[in-house]
């Protein structure tokens, strides 16, 4: 089950998934409070939470129109390769198309997940980069 989750219910799995163990406290974004973020979580049939995300008013310099940015998608290992991330992803996507009305979604993705990405459509628009203590990334987008 898919459903809008409080930001503090995102920070375990982003500790675990994205941060290396880091202190969940230390795992808040500087939108996640924000009334226009939204957060996602994917809830298996014991209602254990199993994949979160976070998508927030953010344009980029890249991208003529009004944006959003996708932050945090992360799945508990024992989780990976059920569908959760990417029910996740197109539940967002519904959402910022078809009630936010936004035109398109961005975001920095780690090299492990282009391919994953790809899959549901979404493109690169830089070359490679790194952010420090996290590793290699690019940017992608996708037109809603």
């Amino acid at each position: 089950m898919i459903r809008f989750i409080p930001a503090e219910q995102t920070l375990a799995l982003r500790s675990l998934v994205l941060r290396n163990g880091l202190a969940e406290q230390e795992c808040l974004f500087d939108h996640d409070h924000l009334p226009s973020t939204f957060h996602l979580g994917y809830f298996d049939d014991t209602n254990t939470l199993r994949c979160v995300l976070t998508c927030m008013r953010e344009k980029h310099g890249k991208l003529a129109k009004e944006a959003y940015r996708l932050r945090g998608l992360a799945t508990h290992p024992e989780a990976r390769r059920k569908g959760y991330a990417k029910a996740l992803l197109n539940a967002a996507i519904a959402h910022l198309k078809l009630q936010l009305e936004v035109e398109y979604l961005w975001f920095n993705a780690r090299t492990v997940a282009f391919p994953f990405y790809e899959s549901l459509g979404f493109e690169f628009m830089s070359d490679e980069f790194d952010i420090p203590g996290i590793g290699p990334h690019r940017e992608m987008f996708k037109y809603l």
